[in-house]
Formats: C-alpha cells, structure tokens, sequence
C-alpha cells in the first residue's frame, strides 16, 4: 500500500495544499487558484479537494498530515512583543489576539472540524519547511540551504545544511530583524500593498539611482557574514498597526506615497537603494554560508527568495556554482516543504523525487474546455495535431498579436511558466506597454520576463550556463542581442525564464516554431491573469479574462479563438465578470 503524505499551509497569506506518494508529488495549488482571491490565507479546502481527486483517494486514506509552522510558538513570539511595548501594544493587542487564537492558534482542531481527519497532525517549524521546500525536492545530494523571510515563529532567516535525506539548520536570525519585513516596510512606504507589491518594488529599482543608500543602511547594522540587526526606533511592526513610523518618514524627508498618487523620481530612487542593499546582505549571507559550508550547492527558500535581481547577484559574486528556488518559494511552498519533512525527517524514507516541474495544478480534457466555449457561444477552430497548433500560434506572436495560452497543469508558486501564460512578441517596441496598459491593466513600469529554449540561452543572457527554469534570476541581455525591447529593462536585464525541451515539450516546440519564423528563440510570457486577481485556473477563468481584455487571441488546449469573431459580450471592461448576454 502506498504512503500518503498531505501538507498544508494557511492562515497568513498564500495558503496551499501539496500531496506525496510515497515521496513524490502528485498535486500541489494555491487556495486563491479556486477561489479567486489573490493570496487568500484560509483553510485550503479547494486546494487539498484537488489533491485528493487527483490521486482518486479521500482523506481517511491519506497516512500523514502536516502543518507548515507550529502556532503555538508563533503565539509566544506575538504575546511577548505586545508585553514587551505594553501599552503602545494595546491597540493591535486588541485588533489581532483574539481573532489569532479563535482561528490561527486551533489548527488541529480546524483540521478535524474541516477534514474530518483524526490521524497524526505533525508541525515543523516554518523555516524547516522553507528549508524542506527546497532542498528535498533539489537535484542536489548535498547543498547549503539559505531562507529569508518576514518572519515564521521566531526565525527570520536561517542558515544550513542538507545531506541525502536529512537537513540541519545551524544558525538564525531571530525577530523583529527582519530582512524581509524590511522589504515590505518599503513596499509600503512606496504605496503597494504589503505582501503583494514587493515585486513591483523591485520591477521600480531600476528606474532610479541608488542616492538613498546611506539612509537606508541608518536602519540596518549590517556585519561581514551578512547576519543583521534592524534600528527599530524606525519601525512599527513589532507591535503597532503600522510597519514604519514618524522617525522613517523624517529619514527621507516625505510622508508614505499614496496607491494612486504619482511614481516620482524620488521613489525610484527609494527603490533602487532599498535593492542595493538587500543584495549586499544576500550576497554576504552566501559568501558566509558556502564558508561555513564549503558546498559548491546552494538551495533557497523563503519570500526573499524570490527576489531574482538578488538571486543574479548571489550566482555572479559568491562561489556557489549552482542554486536551486522551487517555484513556491513563499508560503504557499511550506505545504510541499512539511510534507518532505514527513518523508524523509519524521519516516526516515529516502529522497525518491526531484523538482523539474512547476506543473502540480488542474488540468483539463479537450472535451471539458469545448463544453466551456460552447456554454459562451464562443467561435473557434480544433488545430489538427500539435504542430498545427505551435505554428499558429508562433503565427500569431510574430504577426504581433498578444496570445492568451492555456496548456496542461498549471503552475504552482506566483511565476506563469508556459502553462496559464499571455504572450508577446519581444521584438515589438511597444508591446510591453500594450499588455501592461489594455490587458494586465497595471504599472507601465513592471518589465516582463522572457522564455526562452535553454539550449540558446547563453547566446541571449550573460547566464553564464546557468538554468533558470523557475524565472527565478535576473541576468543581462547581452549587449550584441538587444534587439527584444519589450523583455530588456531600462538597466539592460531580464527575468529569464529557461525552457527545456524534456520538462516542456509543448512550450519549447512553441518557442522552437517562433524562431523558425523568426530567428529570435524567445517570446514574451507573463501571467495569465489582470492586476489584482490570481493566476487563471480553469477555463472559464480564461475565457473570462480574454473577454474582457484587449487580448487578440486565446489558444486554450487544441482550440484557437479570436477576438474580432467573438460575439458582444456584457461588462467586457469589468475587472471581475464578463457574462455572455442572454
């Protein structure tokens, strides 16, 4: 009989499921997927009904469940904050005690309630399961392992070691120092949301000139090894309503920009100095751990990890040769990674699996998505095979139509990776601006990431023979190949993504038809998804979004579809519904 293993994550943002048999991973998705709401944090319900249907098996058979962290010392931490800042504690006291103990702290007894589960519930501490995250599902035999987050219970960031099936985490850095929170203190500051927007703060750095350097290392002693300590009379976050106070606004002499205020110099500015100095601490971190380690392997985990501008510079100025970020490298990971710590730490099993895959979400039949199209009265044509279906396509992005594309399981963690991806023709100038602008309908600043087959990535980016499968690095367009404006940012680099032919056949022989027509091996591919809501799961969730865009083209499985066939459709501009009139 086979061994079941489910591992959860929830409660925080970015709650998952992830499913292992017998240490491989059947199925693994984020509960915003279902939902709908971006970074949901409740119980994954949906989520862990989808692992479950994928094997055909109900939860009186699955042997083990796991949850990500242990409430329990969370609750500590909190409880010793507020009694450490007591009475200016009081008003987020308050505000988040009772409802973290009614919800948050009861886990075991959620689990139950919502399961109906009454086998073993095992807790591994949040960076174990970062740790776990990564390292289990590597290729790597042996590796340093590096998690940097906001924070779990106590830990922050912590520094390691994994060998076969096991795993030590030797050192920490405790809260309120925090890399991470810092991170979002900008993120703020700036005027994006907290635990959503960090990524537009590094799409921002670029723009700017790092003139605020000297202020923000004011608020960060950082030593040699890269290990840290925050000056938090700036801060808030440890006990207040707010994550940086009057002190951090006087350091740079504005208030917080306002969500829909203008994008000035100044804040691009702000941007690229807080970047500068988070890459300093990550590479000082590595150089550390590969010193302490002398391991030619490094795997990360944690929300900073993905960072990408951070991870480049980590490949470029530190010994390590390789790195490895599965693609849930955030919260939602911690399913996946409790769930390896199960296998291999709790049962003591051998690693039997690797992650060469980001394709652990639903699928769905041809029979299911032409039932979808005709439910909307949608026009459309079958592509004959495969091929007739990549040289269309590939047709359609040289012609300079922006392509919705809908193929296999979808992805698991935040990056689109040739699954539930809108793509582009890189060579357009102003194509950046058209899918920012009329189809994601967000900041014309964010860049957008290339694929690219990985057997010519080398001839594009100064990867240095280096996969990135995961779009998880930044790396300079090589300046002889800067001919594909709409993926090179204004500092001359991409977030690349590498395709190999073995982990995606039907994407790489997309991108193998568009350089046939073209020459150039690379498209555009960012997610498929508007500004402010999830990735696209199901087909419906495609359709809608290609209704109500200015998207052109929407090949979802065999099927092709066109805009200017498409009949009159209600509330095309919503940025939540499109219905077909009756």
């Amino acid at each position: 009989m086979p061994t079941w293993v489910l591992g959860i994550s929830c409660f925080y943002h970015d709650a998952a499921a992830a499913l292992l048999r017998d240490g491989v991973l059947v199925a693994a998705a984020s509960e915003e997927r279902f939902t709908r709401i971006k970074h949901d944090p409740d119980f994954p319900v949906r989520a862990i009904s989808y692992c479950l249907g994928v094997a055909g098996i109900g939860i009186e058979d699955v042997d083990h469940l796991g949850f990500y962290d242990k409430p329990m010392l969370k609750l500590e931490r909190l409880l010793l904050s507020h009694l450490q800042h007591f009475p200016e504690s009081k008003e987020q006291f308050i505000a988040g005690i009772p409802h973290w103990m009614k919800q948050k702290l009861p886990v075991r007894r959620v689990v139950q309630k919502e399961l109906n589960w009454s086998g073993p519930i095992w807790f591994a501490e949040h960076h174990v399961s970062h740790g776990a995250s990564t390292f289990f599902a590597s290729p790597f035999e042996e590796a340093a392992i590096l998690t940097v987050d906001g924070v779990g219970e106590w830990a922050t960031a912590t520094r390691g070691v994994g060998r076969g099936n096991q795993m030590e985490l030797h050192s920490e850095i405790l809260f309120p120092h925090s890399l991470g929170l810092l991170y979002s203190t900008f993120t703020g500051y700036l005027g994006f949301k907290v635990n959503s927007g960090e990524y537009k703060v590094m799409g921002l750095a670029p723009y700017g000139e790092p003139r605020y350097v000297d202020e923000v290392r004011k608020l960060i002693d950082i030593a040699e090894d890269g290990s840290f300590r925050l000056d938090m009379s700036y801060f808030d976050f440890d006990f207040g309503m707010r994550m940086a106070n009057e002190k951090f606004f006087e350091l740079f002499g504005r208030p917080p920009r306002d969500p829909e205020g203008p994008m000035e110099d100044f804040h691009k500015d702000i941007a690229r100095s807080l970047q500068e100095v988070l890459n300093d601490v990550m590479v000082r971190q590595a150089n550390a751990l590969h010193e302490e380690t002398g391991l030619s392997n490094l795997c990360m985990a944690g929300g900073v990890a993905l960072n990408c501008v951070a991870n480049g510079h980590i490949l470029r100025e530190t010994p390590f040769e390789r790195l490895f970020i599965q693609p849930a490298a955030g919260d939602a990971g911690g399913a996946l990674g409790v769930a390896l710590w199960i296998h291999c730490m709790v049962l003591g099993n051998p690693r039997v699996w690797r992650m060469d895959s980001a394709d652990w979400g639903p699928a769905f039949d041809p029979e299911q998505v032409e039932s979808v199209l005709q439910h909307y009265g949608a026009a459309f044509e079958r592509a004959e095979s495969d091929d007739a279906l990549v040289r269309a396509t590939a047709q359609h992005i040289a012609d300079g139509k922006v392509v919705g594309w809908f193929q296999g399981r979808m992805e698991f963690g935040p990056r689109a990776l040739g699954s539930r991806s809108i793509l582009g023709d890189p060579r357009v100038v102003d194509m950046r601006d058209r899918i920012n602008l009329k189809i994601k309908f967000r900041e014309g600043f964010r860049p957008f990431a290339p694929s690219i087959l990985a057997e010519r990535a080398d001839e594009w980016f100064d990867l240095r023979g280096h996969p990135s499968p995961f779009m998880q690095l930044v790396a300079d367009v090589l300046p002889e190949k800067r001919s594909v404006p709409a993926v090179t940012h204004v500092d001359g680099s991409a977030r690349i993504q590498t395709v190999e032919r073995e982990d995606c056949p039907l994407y790489h022989r997309l991108l193998s038809a568009f350089e046939t027509l073209t020459g150039c091996p690379l498209v555009i591919n960012t997610s498929f998804n508007v500004r402010g809501e999830p990735i696209v799961c199901t087909p419906e969730d495609a359709f809608q979004c290609f209704i109500r865009t200015h998207m052109d083209v929407l090949v979802i499985g065999p099927y092709i579809l066109a805009k200017q066939e498409q009949r009159e459709y209600a509330d095309i501009e919503d940025a939540r519904t499109a219905f077909p009139l009756d």
